[in-house]
């Protein structure tokens, strides 16, 4: 199981952006499909992208357009690039592998806030 460090988040105004970075230790990175995930308070947890190891990318509708996902596995890292953000926008935002079903284990992400 490898180890997934989310970083990046904070406070930001609506229409701003912020670009969230998830670190991958352990070995086979470059073949695993990643993926960003989001909780809001009350919330389900629910899907925001995904990047699979080839560069195809996935993205909920309430973000396409905004959000850009990309990887470069030469750092071991899975990045969530934010646009336009809206205050429905704030979450925990984590990275897990493209497809984590039930029973997935989860990190501690990192906490957006968008002010309106």
């Amino acid at each position: 199981q490898e180890r997934l460090v989310e970083s990046g988040g904070g406070l930001v105004q609506a229409g701003g952006s912020l670009r969230l970075s998830c670190v991958a230790s352990g070995s086979g990175f470059r073949l695993q499909h990643m993926g960003w995930y989001r909780q809001a308070p009350g919330k389900q947890r629910e899907f925001v992208a995904r990047v699979f190891s080839g560069g195809i990318t996935n993205y909920a509708e309430s973000v396409k357009g905004r959000f850009t996902i990309s990887r470069d596995n030469a750092k071991n890292t899975v990045y969530l690039q934010m646009n336009s953000l809206k205050p429905e926008d704030t979450a925990v935002y984590y990275c897990n592998l493209a497809y984590a079903g039930p029973g997935a284990s989860w990190g501690q992400g990192t906490q957006v806030t968008v002010s309106s």
